[in-house]
């Protein structure tokens, strides 16, 4: 599991997993009922990207998106 920290983390995430599924831009956001130019700021780490639609990219790619507490002393 990859810990995300920042909105930059996250769509290098994205872009990887995209890349190692052989994905275009274009495909992905066909597949997702989004748009190119969400996928690519998305990739970009937009920080005003919606959350919803992020998700809905993640989920699309067979991710799963969990949040936890931070430990004491991290």
């Amino acid at each position: 599991m990859q810990t995300i920290r920042d909105s930059k983390s996250f769509g290098l995430l994205i872009r990887t997993e995209r890349k190692a599924q052989k994905l275009t831009q274009e495909q992905l956001a066909g597949l997702t009922g989004v748009g190119v130019r969400f996928v690519r700021e998305l990739e970009a780490g937009k920080e005003s990207c919606q959350i919803g639609r992020a998700l809905q990219v993640a989920t699309s790619l067979g991710l799963t998106v969990s949040v936890g507490r931070r430990q004491e002393g991290s």
